[in-house]
């Protein structure tokens, strides 16, 4: 049977060890001029200027991830009212207020996030876990929902320490267990977080990321 499982991004699911997990997210800025949609589970990077934004490649790029986006607050350019949106629809707002973004940024922090692709067997899913993976679109998602299309490309899966995952488990899910079948559910935190203590990639901007 085909898993129920779709694309959604990245979602919170704990965090590693035994710390208590508050679900605490951090709030960034976004420019009151960018144009680009940044959706509910979509990967997030650091701008030199000091603000977020979605990632500038499918796969990842190369600068390190901030974490998670989550939603924003902002106030609407035709009401005049404070707006909570999911998403960042890339306008729409009162350049007079600042875009406010609320994100998963603990570099301990745990997500699941659905693989594109079939991983053959269980057996064959375990084998990958403690390694690496990149996306296979992290800058996709829906208008009307607001969700991320993010996958986790398992063609990518390996032992490179600059891919963007580090998988650390399969979550039980008896309607995801179809492991011939994309949509198996992979725990994952992110690798090389720019928050983390060696989180040496610098802060860039879209064009720095493989666009």
């Amino acid at each position: 049977m085909a898993n129920t499982n779709g694309a959604f991004g990245l979602r919170p699911v704990g965090v590693v060890g035994s710390g208590a997990n508050t679900t605490g997210t951090t709030e960034y800025r976004i420019a009151s001029g960018n144009t680009n949609a940044i959706y509910q589970g979509s990967p997030v990077i650091p701008l030199s200027t000091g603000y977020i934004d979605i990632v500038g490649a499918a796969a990842g790029g190369t600068v390190g991830l901030v974490g998670v986006f989550w939603g924003c607050e902002y106030v609407s350019s035709t009401t005049g009212k404070k707006v909570w949106s999911n998403y960042w629809p890339g306008s729409g707002a009162d350049s007079n207020h600042p875009i406010k973004a609320y994100v998963y940024d603990n570099p301990m922090q745990t997500f699941v996030i659905a693989s594109n692709a079939s991983l053959t067997s269980e057996a064959t899913a375990r084998g990958h876990v403690f390694a690496n993976a990149n996306f296979a679109t992290a800058t996709s998602g829906s208008a009307t929902t607001g969700i991320s299309s993010a996958t986790l490309a398992v063609s990518t899966i390996a032992t490179t320490a600059a891919l963007q995952l580090r998988i650390i488990g399969i979550q039980e899910d008896p309607e995801n267990q179809d492991y011939t079948a994309a949509g198996i559910p992979l725990l994952v935190r992110l690798n090389n977080s720019f928050n983390s203590p060696n989180g040496a990639i610098a802060a860039g901007t879209p064009s720095t990321t493989g666009v």
